[in-house]
C-alpha cells in the first residue's frame, strides 16, 4: 500500500534563517528532524509499503504542495503526526482542506497529544477517519492490513453508526530493538545543530539529525505529560542497537546527533556499553542528550566526555526546594550542585539548565533565589520558561479538582499558570522578575566565570550572525520598543507561550481564520527576511 506521512509544526516555532542552501541544494532549518514519522517510513518500507514524508518546515512543501503530492500519489492512507497543542490548530486546517478535496482518502492523526486526547480529538476532527494512540509502529502496521476492519485495530479510534468507538488499548511494546532504524533519507530537508528552542542558538553547520534510544520517564513532575502517556514505564533499544545506529549515521555523513530521550541518563550499564561501544568503533559523531540530576550515572560522565558528548541538559526547574518540592521534581539542590559540576569537571562542553518561573506557590523571594542559585551553577546556558499546564498532566489534574480548568471546554488549550491560578504571581510581576534575574545572572557569569561564558559565546559566534548573538545576550537589558526585528523574530522562541496561548485559541475558530492568522504571520516574516514554512 501506498502511505504520506505529513508532520505538522506550528510555523510560528521553527524558523529557517535566509542563508544558502547546503551543498546538495536542501532548505536548512533549525529545529529537530520528525523522528516519529521517519520510524514509521522505515516500518512501512521494511513491510513493503510505499511511503512518502513531508515536514512543514520545509519551505519547499507547503500546503498546496502536500495537496498536490496527495493527488499525484493516490495513497491509500495520509498520516498527520504532531506532538502539541501549539501545533493542533494547524492539523485541523490541515486535514480540513485535505478532506474538502479529496472525500475518500483515508486520514489519521497521531502523535502524544493525540494520544492523550483521542476520543475529544475524533469527536472535534470528524474528518479525520482514525485517531492513532500509543506507539505508531505496531499500530500503522495493522492498520493498513485492516483498514476496512478498523474493530480489529488495538489503540484505535474510530467513528460507526455515528458514534465515536475506542478499541481496546494497545499492550505496551518492550522489544524496541525489532524496528528498523529511521528513514532519513527519504525527507529532502536538513537540520541545523542549535540548542533547545527556549535558546535559539546555533552550536554547528554540522550535518545534524536526531535519535531515539529510549521512551518514557517514571517521574511524576506536576508539569509533564510523559509518565501518563507512557503509563509510567520507561524503555530501551540495546546499548548494541543503539552503537549500530550511530555507526550508520557516521556512513551517511552525519556528524552530530542528539539524543532525544526524555531521561537517557537511567542505565548504568546501558550508558557505560553505549559510550565503550562508540569508543571501541571509532565514531567521531559529537552527541547530546538530557537527564535528571539526581542520576546515578554521574561516574559516567567522564566516559561520556571520552566517547564524545558534547551537550548535557538539565532539567533544574527551580532553585528554591520548595518550589522544587510543589513540582514534585524528587530532587534537592545539592543534587543539582553535584551534577553541574560533575559534569563540567568530566569535560562535557556545554551544561544546559532549564528552568521554570511563574510555578504555584512561587513568591518573589522564591524567584529570586532561583536566579541566585542559578548564578552559582557552572551552566553554559541556560532557560528561563513561564509554567504552562495542559491535559495529560498531573498539575492539570489538580487544577480540575480545584475548578480552575474544565476538562469539556478547555481541554485543548494551553495555559499559562499565573493566567488561572491564584496561587501564583501576576504575570507582570514574574516578567520584571525574569528580566531583572537575567540582567543579574549574565552579569554574574561574565565577572564570576569569563572564561566559560566565552567560550560559549566564541562557539555562537562562529555559527551565527554577531547581531542575533548580542540579541540574545543583551535582550534582557533592552527596554520595549515597537516592531519586530529579524533577531527579534528567529528568537521569539524564548518568550513564545503568547503565541502559544494564541494557538490554543485557534482551536474553537473556523478554517479560514487560522488560515488568515497563518498568512499574516508568514508576510510579517517575510518582510524581515526569515522564510518559515
Amino acid at each position: 500500500m501506498r502511505v504520506v506521512l505529513i508532520y505538522v509544526r506550528d510555523p510560528q516555532f521553527y524558523a529557517i534563517p535566509s542563508r544558502e542552501r547546503n551543498a546538495n541544494g536542501l532548505p536548512q532549518v533549525m529545529g529537530f528532524p520528525p523522528i516519529g514519522i521517519m520510524s514509521l517510513s522505515s516500518v512501512l518500507k521494511q513491510a513493503g509499503h510505499e511511503c512518502y514524508m513531508y515536514d512543514q518546515a520545509n519551505p519547499d512543501t507547503p500546503d498546496s504542495a502536500i495537496l498536490q503530492a496527495i493527488e499525484d500519489l493516490e495513497p491509500d492512507l495520509v498520516g498527520l503526526s504532531f506532538l502539541s497543542t501549539t501545533s493542533y490548530p494547524y492539523a485541523k486546517l490541515l486535514s480540513r482542506k485535505i478532506r474538502e478535496r479529496f472525500e475518500t482518502v483515508r486520514m489519521a492523526f497521531g502523535g502524544v497529544f493525540v494520544s492523550l486526547n483521542a476520543d475529544l480529538v475524533k469527536q472535534q476532527c470528524p474528518e479525520v477517519d482514525f485517531i492513532c494512540r500509543g506507539d505508531g509502529e505496531p499500530l500503522i502496521l495493522d492498520l493498513l492490513a485492516n483498514l476496512e476492519q478498523p474493530e480489529k485495530v488495538r489503540g484505535l479510534v474510530w467513528e460507526k453508526d455515528g458514534k465515536i468507538v475506542a478499541n481496546e488499548a494497545q499492550d505496551i511494546q518492550r522489544d524496541l530493538d525489532r524496528w528498523p532504524i529511521p528513514d532519513r533519507a527519504s525527507l529532502p530537508l536538513e537540520f541545523i545543530e542549535s540548542m533547545p528552542l527556549d535558546v535559539p542558538a546555533v552550536l554547528s553547520w554540522n550535518r545534524f539529525t536526531t535519535m531515539q534510544t529510549s521512551r518514557g520517564c517514571p517521574w511524576p513532575c506536576v508539569f509533564c505529560d510523559i509518565p501518563i502517556f507512557n503509563e509510567g514505564k520507561w524503555r530501551d533499544w540495546s546499548a548494541e542497537h543503539v552503537v549500530d545506529e550511530m555507526e550508520e549515521l557516521q556512513r551517511q555523513g552525519y556528524q552530530a546527533v542528539y539524543f532525544v530521550d526524555d531521561h537517557f541518563l537511567l542505565r548504568p550499564k546501558r550508558i557505560e556499553a553505549i559510550c565503550q561501544g562508540i569508543i571501541d568503533r571509532g565514531i567521531t559523531i559529537k552527541w547530546g542528550c538530557e537527564g535528571r540530576v539526581d542520576s546515578v550515572a554521574r561516574h559516567l560522565f567522564p566516559l561520556m566526555a571520552k566517547a564524545n558528548c558534547l551537550s548535557l541538559m538539565f532539567g533544574i526547574e527551580a532553585g528554591s526546594q520548595k518550589i522544587l518540592d510543589r513540582l514534585k521534581k524528587g530532587q534537592t539542590k545539592e543534587q543539582i550542585m553535584t551534577a553541574v559540576a560533575a559534569a563540567k569537571d568530566a569535560g562535557i562542553e556545554i551544561v544546559h539548565g532549564f528552568f521554570v518561573v511563574g510555578s504555584p506557590d512561587e513568591t518573589v523571594e522564591d524567584i529570586r533565589e532561583t536566579f541566585e542559585f542559578a548564578s552559582k551553577l557552572r551552566v553554559d546556558s541556560f532557560g528561563f520558561n513561564r509554567l504552562c499546564v495542559y491535559r495529560g498532566t498531573p498539575l492539570w489534574q489538580e487544577y480540575l479538582k480545584r475548578g480552575l480548568v474544565n476538562d469539556v471546554h478547555d481541554w485543548y488549550k494551553y495555559f499559562k499558570c499565573s493566567s488561572i491560578d491564584p496561587t501564583c504571581l501576576p504575570g507582570e510581576v514574574i516578567h520584571a522578575e525574569r528580566s531583572r534575574g537575567l540582567r543579574r545572572l549574565i552579569l554574574y557569569k561574565f565577572t564570576h566565570y569569563p572564561w566559560q561564558t566565552l567560550k560559549i559565546l566564541r562557539r555562537f559566534l562562529r555559527h551565527m550572525r554577531y547581531r542575533d548573538v548580542a540579541y540574545l545576550l543583551f535582550k534582557p537589558f533592552l527596554g520595549k520598543k515597537a516592531g519586530a526585528t529579524k533577531s527579534e523574530i528567529l528568537s521569539r522562541q524564548v518568550e513564545h507561550s503568547r503565541e502559544k496561548d494564541r494557538a490554543a485559541e485557534l482551536t474553537q475558530m473556523h478554517g479560514d481564520v487560522v488560515e488568515r492568522v497563518a498568512a499574516a504571520s508568514a508576510e510579517e516574516r517575510a518582510r524581515h527576511g526569515v522564510s518559515v514554512s
